[in-house]
Parts: structure tokens; C-alpha cells; sequence
């Protein structure tokens, strides 16, 4: 057993995250399913479709939900449907964050929620020095 992935975020962004790490992670080592609010659906119809989702990749050892921007509706839906489960939810999913966490798939699913939460603190970082690349784009050059 281990734990879901469910993907709550603005159209297009779940699955292309999660098609990406499938690109890098083949195959990838936890379930993942992704969910978008559709415009013509009501909020009700939204969280059971969603919930549908999630039942499909919980396989007893809980789901982790990761959600794009905070306060948003994918958020507001993510946090809907981890408070009526228990399942811990993190806002701000990225590339790094998502690859992070597939790459813990034995932990827990509390252990894997931090896992998350720091890799979306490590996974920004600036990578040139302040003013690298200034020279270049002030003179046309690059």
C-alpha cells in the first residue's frame, strides 16, 4: 500500500505537472489522479466528482492533495474534500515539489506532506548572482 496523489488545480495544470514527472519518473512510483473545477458544474457536483478521484487512488494508506494557488477555487475544493477525509492538503504545487515528493514514495502520508512543504522552500532558488545576465540584456548580447 501506499499513499494517492490527488492534484486539485486551475484546468491544465495537474495534468501537465503530472504528465511531466511522468516524463522524468517512469513509471511513476504513486498513483496520481488530477482535478479541475469545470465551469458547468455546481460546487456539489464538483467535490463528488472529485471525491470519486480520490477514492480511486487511496489504497488505505491516505492521500496527500496538493493545490495550485491558495485561496483559490481548486484550493477552496482541496480543502473541502481533505477536511472531510483527514488528508492533509498543500497549496503551491511546482514541479519540484511534485518530483520531491514521488521520489519519498515509502513514507507516510503526514511525513510526505512535509516532505512537500520543504521542497516547495528548496525548490526556489535564484541561480544566477544578482546581475548576472544585466550586461547582456543592456547591450543586446545573449
Amino acid at each position: 500500500m501506499s499513499v494517492g496523489l490527488l492534484l486539485i488545480t486551475h484546468p491544465r495544470v495537474g495534468d501537465a505537472l503530472r504528465d511531466t514527472a511522468q516524463g522524468i519518473l517512469q513509471p511513476l512510483p504513486l498513483a496520481i489522479a488530477t482535478a479541475s473545477p469545470r465551469a458547468d458544474e455546481t460546487p456539489g457536483a464538483t467535490r463528488n466528482r472529485i471525491e470519486l478521484l480520490a477514492d480511486g487512488v487511496e489504497d488505505g494508506d491516505g492521500i496527500l492533495i496538493l493545490t495550485d494557488a491558495f485561496g483559490a477555487t481548486p484550493a477552496n475544493i482541496a480543502v473541502a474534500v481533505g477536511r472531510g477525509r483527514g488528508y492533509p492538503v498543500i497549496a503551491g504545487v511546482n514541479l519540484p515539489m511534485l518530483l520531491r515528493v514521488l521520489n519519498y514514495p515509502q513514507q507516510p502520508v503526514e511525513a510526505l506532506a512535509e516532505t512537500a512543504l520543504s521542497a516547495a522552500h528548496d525548490g526556489i532558488i535564484q541561480i544566477t548572482p544578482p546581475g548576472i545576465g544585466e550586461h547582456e540584456a543592456n547591450h543586446g548580447v545573449g
